[in-house]
């Protein structure tokens, strides 16, 4: 018998999902308001540079890690979200079920996998750069390069955590607690709903 949202309380693991969701939700959200900074700090550059003759390399490259950051932080929140690029023949013919199916088996045999390779594969990576605390090649430039490195570990953790997320959310669902999904329809305005709110929007008409 499928379990309401309003039959009872929520079961222990959708609780878990839903704490889950919310470290990415919160990381992505901070992490979006970097575009803005690296517009500004692009703006700053470019002045420095064509109106007062003057450059400064840690700007420079700042604005390279800024784009790491947001880059590598918010892909699991994109993904959260359903904004990553799918190519879809049939997924959006299949019914409740169908999908959950879909999303779960999607998650265990494919984002798990190469998340847990990304997160093996960069490790010996990210530790050589910490042993030596690696900074910039360049004169006046940053000096955490190791960190900046770090993200490629934190990266696939992130995603590894919203393949939990999911996995708890779908195997609910097909276990019969409808709450554990939302609806298609609510769930597209939920997104709509957030990209409009976030700094990262786009206008598809300019």
């Amino acid at each position: 018998m499928n379990q309401d949202s309003s039959s009872g309380p929520k079961p222990g693991l959708l609780r878990v999902a839903e704490h889950l969701e919310w470290i990415n939700h919160s990381i992505g959200v901070l992490v979006a308001w970097l575009a803005l900074a690296m517009v500004l700090m692009t703006f700053v550059v470019v002045v420095l540079r064509y109106v007062f003759d003057s450059g400064s390399i840690a700007l420079q490259e700042s604005v390279t890690y800024m784009y790491a950051i947001l880059f590598m932080l918010g892909a699991a929140y994109t993904l959260q979200q359903d904004g990553h690029v799918r190519v879809d023949i049939l997924y959006q013919r299949f019914s409740r079920r169908g999908r959950a199916w879909v999303n779960l088996l999607g998650t265990l045999l494919l984002l798990v996998p190469v998340s847990v390779f990304l997160l093996l594969s960069s490790w010996g990576y990210v530790a050589d750069s910490w042993a030596v605390q690696e900074g910039s090649r360049e004169a006046g430039g940053l000096p955490g390069v190791w960190l900046l490195k770090t993200l490629l570990l934190v990266m696939p953790a992130l995603m590894l955590v919203q393949g939990l997320i999911w996995v708890l959310r779908n195997g609910l669902f097909l276990a019969g607690v409808d709450a554990a999904l939302a609806d298609p329809d609510e769930d597209s305005a939920r997104v709509a709903d957030s990209a409009a709110a976030s700094p990262l929007k786009t206008n598809a008409d300019g």
